[in-house]
């Protein structure tokens, strides 16, 4: 299936996986519009391209953001429509569940999942009038979940419920619209290095009874590094762009041995020995993060 012309529009496409999709994107003859929340990022992306790559300025917790988002690809696209959205945007909170505030956990689902529906929804009109795809950027933590990461997991497993809904859905009406999902295991993005210092600010808020329940928690937040088995961002890009110009996509693509190997423990592992295994390994070395 060639790309050439076929319009993209990418969220959270300032760094790490974005930004990826979009230059690979581009790179592979799409027509990209790429979302930003600093329009700084989004100039200097489509510098990158040549000029190509039309940056949108998106935030998807905004209403506005997402409502012109979605008029500009419409307007911009014509008849032809839109190609593919790609819902990238994501942000981590993590925290021991027993005493992460609420407004952060409201501001998780903000991100991941509400923006992503609210993106979905405006550019559905212009999916429709090209039979496009709907890309869904989850991560491993969609199927499994690790000490500290309850809030970010629970954000993903809901966009993984959005996602099977929203497909079997329009298969009802036979829109054309194809729905796929990406499973990331650990990626080198700039995400673990905001997510280190979201979590510390948020602990830091923590009241005093959390520090003597969770003793090592500072100390392990403070350690967190981008994991040795981290795979590039380019190589979830070209998972992406696969999805994007394959017939017949699969409804979900795993990234990473990480990934493949964590979906594989929650399916065929009993719940206890699961607990054993992350509670034994992980539970001392902080949270898991796409």
């Amino acid at each position: 299936m060639t790309p050439t012309g076929r319009a993209v529009l990418v969220s959270g496409a300032s760094k790490g996986i974005g930004r990826a999709c979009a230059l690979e994107l581009d790179r592979r003859g799409f027509r990209v519009f790429a979302g930003t929340r600093n329009p700084d990022d989004g100039t200097t992306l489509s510098a990158a391209s040549g000029g190509r790559i039309v940056p949108v300025p998106l935030d998807v917790t905004r209403e506005s953001d997402v409502a012109a988002a979605g008029r500009l690809v419409t307007e911009a696209t014509g008849g032809a429509g839109l190609w593919g959205l790609v819902n990238n945007a994501g942000a981590v909170y993590a925290g021991p569940l027993e005493h992460l505030p609420v407004d952060a956990l409201r501001a998780q689902f903000e991100v991941n999942v509400f923006g992503a529906v609210a993106l979905t929804q405006a550019c559905l009109p212009a999916l429709r009038a090209a039979r496009g795809r709907i890309v869904n950027v989850s991560s491993v933590n969609g199927r499994i979940v690790s000490p500290f990461s309850g809030a970010y997991a629970a954000s993903k497993f809901a966009l993984e419920a959005v996602s099977d809904a929203l497909r079997r859905e329009l298969a009802r009406v036979r829109a054309g619209i194809k729905v796929v999902v990406i499973q990331p295991g650990a990626v080198a993005t700039p995400i673990w290095e905001t997510s280190r210092d979201r979590a510390i600010a948020l602990a830091e808020r923590l009241p005093p009874e959390a520090r003597d329940h969770y003793p090592r928690l500072m100390e392990a937040l403070r350690k967190t590094r981008t994991p040795p088995q981290a795979v590039p961002a380019g190589r979830v890009a070209v998972v992406v762009r696969r999805a994007l110009t394959t017939r017949w996509p699969r409804t979900r693509y795993r990234v990473g041995w990480d990934a493949r190997a964590g979906v594989l423990i929650a399916w065929l592992l009993p719940d206890a020995l699961v607990d054993l295994l992350l509670v034994g390994r992980l539970g001392r070395k902080g949270h898991a993060a796409r």
